[in-house]
Parts: C-alpha cells; sequence; structure tokens
C-alpha cells in the first residue's frame, strides 16, 4: 500500500496577482472551479487508505476545506515556517516512522501540478513499486514535448532489472540552446519533483547526504507516546505541529540538492502523459483552447484584431484591442499586463512591490479566514466597508475592538448575534451596531452561508485591533474571565 505526501508549501509569486503569499496557487480554483490541491488530492486517493499532507500552518484551514469529504484518512503536518522540501519530506518519513510504519512506501508530490489523466498517473507510480521496495528512491520524469529552460531535466541510463531506469544525473534548468542539444541528444526527461521510496530508505539517505535537515526534523516534532493511529477513511484530518524554534533551525534546500544528486541509488520512471507545474502564466494559459489566432479567454474577456493574447477576467469587462503576445490578468486590487516572453519575471516584480510594502503583493482584497472570509470593499479616513461570508455553524472569535465600532447588516441567511450580555437572532435586511469597547460574537446557526456588510468606524481600523476571548481556533488572545472595563460595559453593568 502506498502513502501519498502532498507537499503544499510552495509560494507561487510566478502567478500573481491571483496567487500570493496568503492565498498561493495550490489553493486558487485555476480548472473548472477547483483548486491544483483538490485535484492533486483526488488523483492519490485511488492509490491508498491514508496520506499526508505538509503545508504552512498559515494555511490550516485552507488545507481542512480541501481535506473534507476524501474517501482516505488523513493527517497534516503544519510547518510554522517554510523551510523547502528536503524539510517537508524528513518531517513525512519521520511521522511515517511514529505512525510505526518505517517501511511504508512514501508517494511525494507538488500540491501545484496539474497531470489530467488519473488513470495513467497512476500506472506509473504503479510501475515504479519494485524499484521503491527494493531500497531505490525512484522520480517520475516528463517525456519532453519541446526545449524547455523553465525545467530541470534527468538523464537516464540502462534499465534496471526491477523495470525501471538508471538515473545518471540531474541537469539544472538549462539554456535554450542547452535545452535544445539535451532534446536531440535523447536519454533526457522533465525533473517533475515527483519521488516514491520507503520512509526508512530516505531517512538513511538524508542521514548520509543532510544529517543536519533530517535532525532540526526530529527535534521538531511531537514525540508520541507511542506509535501513532493514522485516522480511518473519511474521519477527521489528525493535526501535527512541529515546534517553531527547532524547525526553523533547520537549513532550508530542496531535495534535489540536499540527497538526489549525491545519491547513488534514484530510478526513473517515464511519464508520457499531460503534465504542467504550472509555474508561469503561460503555463496557465495553455490551459485553455485558443482560437484560430491563438487568444485565450477566461471569464468577461473581449478582444479584436488581437493575437496570442490570454485575457483573465473573471469580475469584469477587459478588453485587448490589437494586442498581441500579450498576457493580461485582472483581479479586484491588481492588474497584470506582460508580454509572453516576460511572464518569468513576475517573481521579481513582486519582490519590489514587498519592498514597497505594498499590501496586495501578499493578500488579496478577499481574505480566507477559519470561519469564512471577509472582502474589504471600500476603505477611506475612518472608515472601512467589508462583506462577510460566515460558514453554516461556524463562529467568529467572542472579541472587542479598543478603537472602532461597526454597523452589520445581514444579506443573506440568519445571524446568531452577541453583543455584551445579550443575544439575538437577525433576519436578511435586519441590522445592529457594536460600540467602540463592546464584546462581541457572530455566528451562523443555519444551514446555508451567512453574508453581510460591516460597516466600520473609528480612529484606527486595522486587523490587529482585536482582543480575542474565546475562539474556536485557538487564537484567544485574552481571558475569558477578565474583559476590559469600558463604557459600553460599565453602562450595561448599571
Amino acid at each position: 500500500m502506498i502513502t501519498p505526501v502532498i507537499l503544499c508549501g510552495g509560494s507561487g509569486t510566478r502567478l500573481w496577482p491571483l496567487s500570493r503569499k496568503s492565498f498561493p496557487k495550490q489553493f486558487v480554483p485555476l480548472i473548472e472551479g477547483k483548486s491544483l490541491l483538490q485535484l492533486t488530492l483526488q488523483r492519490v486517493c485511488p492509490l491508498g487508505a491514508q496520506l499526508m499532507v505538509v503545508a504552512s500552518e498559515s494555511h490550516r484551514f485552507m488545507v481542512s476545506d480541501a481535506l473534507q469529504g476524501l474517501p482516505v484518512g488523513t493527517q497534516a503536518i503544519l510547518e510554522p515556517v517554510s523551510r523547502n522540501t528536503a524539510a517537508a519530506m524528513a518531517l513525512a518519513a519521520l511521522q511515517a516512522t511514529d505512525n510505526g510504519e518505517p517501511d511504508a512506501l512514501l508517494l511525494f508530490c507538488p500540491a501545484d501540478q496539474h497531470i489530467p489523466d488519473t488513470e495513467a498517473f497512476v500506472r506509473a507510480v504503479r510501475e515504479g513499486v519494485p524499484a521503491a521496495e527494493g531500497g531505490a528512491i525512484v522520480t517520475f520524469g516528463i517525456v519532453p514535448s519541446f526545449p524547455s529552460t523553465a525545467y530541470g531535466y534527468i538523464r537516464h541510463g540502462a534499465r534496471r532489472p526491477d523495470g525501471a531506469q538508471q538515473v545518471e544525473r540531474f541537469i539544472e534548468k538549462p539554456q535554450a540552446e542547452a535545452a535544445q542539444a539535451l532534446l536531440l541528444g535523447g536519454g533526457v526527461l522533465w525533473n517533475a519533483g515527483i519521488f516514491l521510496c520507503r520512509a526508512s530508505v530516505l531517512l538513511q539517505a538524508m542521514e548520509r547526504h543532510a544529517p543536519d535537515i533530517l535532525a532540526a526534523g526530529r527535534k521538531s516534532l511531537p514525540a508520541p507516546p507511542s506509535a501513532m493511529t493514522p485516522p480511518a477513511p473519511g474521519a477527521a484530518p489528525q493535526w501535527i505541529t512541529p515546534t517553531a524554534p527547532e524547525f526553523a533551525a533547520c537549513r532550508s534546500q530542496s531535495i534535489d540538492y540536499a540527497v538526489m544528486e549525491h545519491h547513488d541509488n534514484v530510478a526513473v520512471v517515464p511519464y508520457p502523459g499531460a503534465w504542467s507545474d504550472v509555474g508561469s502564466w503561460n503555463a496557465v494559459a495553455d490551459l485553455s483552447t485558443a482560437d484560430a489566432d491563438g487568444n485565450r479567454v477566461q471569464g468577461q474577456g473581449l478582444h479584436h484584431q488581437a493575437r496570442n493574447t490570454y485575457i483573465h477576467a473573471p469580475h469584469r469587462p477587459v478588453v485587448a484591442l490589437g494586442t498581441q503576445d500579450l498576457l493580461i490578468v485582472d483581479t479586484p486590487d491588481a492588474l497584470l499586463v506582460a508580454h509572453k516572453d516576460c511572464v518569468e519575471q513576475v517573481k521579481d516584480i513582486v519582490a519590489r512591490l514587498q519592498d514597497q510594502q505594498c499590501a496586495e503583493a501578499l493578500t488579496h482584497r478577499k481574505v480566507a479566514r477559519p470561519w469564512g472570509w471577509y472582502d474589504s470593499i471600500d476603505l477611506g479616513e475612518r472608515f472601512q466597508v467589508k462583506r462577510i461570508g460566515v460558514k453554516p455553524g461556524a463562529s467568529l472569535s467572542l472579541q472587542m475592538h479598543h478603537h472602532r465600532a461597526e454597523h452589520w447588516v445581514v444579506v443573506k441567511g440568519t445571524a446568531e448575534v452577541t453583543r455584551g450580555k445579550e443575544t439575538f437572532l437577525l433576519s436578511e435586511n435586519q441590522s445592529t451596531y457594536i460600540p467602540v469597547g463592546e464584546l462581541h460574537r457572530l455566528h451562523n446557526p443555519g444551514r446555508m452561508e451567512l453574508e453581510m456588510i460591516e460597516v466600520q468606524s473609528g480612529s484606527y481600523l486595522g486587523e490587529d485591533d482585536i482582543v480575542r476571548f474565546e475562539d474556536t481556533y485557538g487564537r484567544a488572545t485574552a481571558p475569558r474571565a477578565a474583559p476590559p472595563e469600558t463604557p459600553a460595559r460599565a453602562a450595561l453593568a448599571r
């Protein structure tokens, strides 16, 4: 039995402005309303009854949403900081050992790749099982279709007795002429970053080639009282959180540099099917069907006398007139217009925006929260307007604000409001007012999403002006027994 391990820690800066640090590309619904993470989970489920996800702690609730309804048991390891694939894979192998399965076959898959043919993918993985059971680290190489400069390459040698091919060496992303020479010479595959091996084999390889990374991972994982039992299929995910100081001390390096380029027993299985790492806007554009002039449109894009133009416009009409070789990506708070030959430089622009402390470099206007989401639709001096969505049965924390008052208007669903010592229901088109300093909570008691408009007013409107007293998600910042004495609370007490 194979245990898939989904590596979900990427930042996806090359797909800005759609992908951002707080909402990276693996969570973005890019293909038929589904995210790459959801599609990856669906693709690996036929391989076993258990799977693991290694993700950022800050993305816990987006991972939780993606894991809902899977027919397998799931464990999720939440990294307090990002330390690249070598550390993430070490954590998964160590956790498999803690589960009492040191020889479990682990299939490491990035969460942000698109592989539409699930049956072909599963066949390729199973072709690699004999080599992995025999002690090799098996990687899966994509049969190249053009001389790409965006991917690393794997040079393979003779076929092994276990059916795989021996890896001779890994080749870094080449220049255009070198990439063409590699394809003409034959014997190379694109490096997809997918690996299959026993947990014990990976740990032994890391002990040999990257002992410091392994030691940091081992120190950071909480010691189980005995062999852990992964959840049963369909049960709630089991969350595992490495300790922050120990894991932060770990060196950040990819598994290719840390282990694969030095290890002597690495095999490769070719995968001839469709594959994309969705690593640039050109790759995203290629997921759409082009018209006779090479134009591709998603959403409300319009073009006239245009050639080889891609338009991503889900929210409003975007018109391209007489354009050629352009990519146009529109979001509610940022717009990207790029020549198709320059898309790899998007990450450099994101770095510049971060240096300028531009919030749009990191977060969307619409922000995911464990209880739902909020969308900042207007902001001015001393006021802010938000749309808020709350999942069925979910609650915001019991909280108060020092500097702002809030007006709430329900536009869909039913809201249960706690305000001071009273609790009451609001239906559609009803409203309430939360004074500055008042203890309050919002809860959705219904079976449909609650949506409301919130108007904030006050001298400071930052998200850090929240004092939490009770919180379902472990974010409380003040003791429940000692809420602050404010004019509003004093009036209620009287």
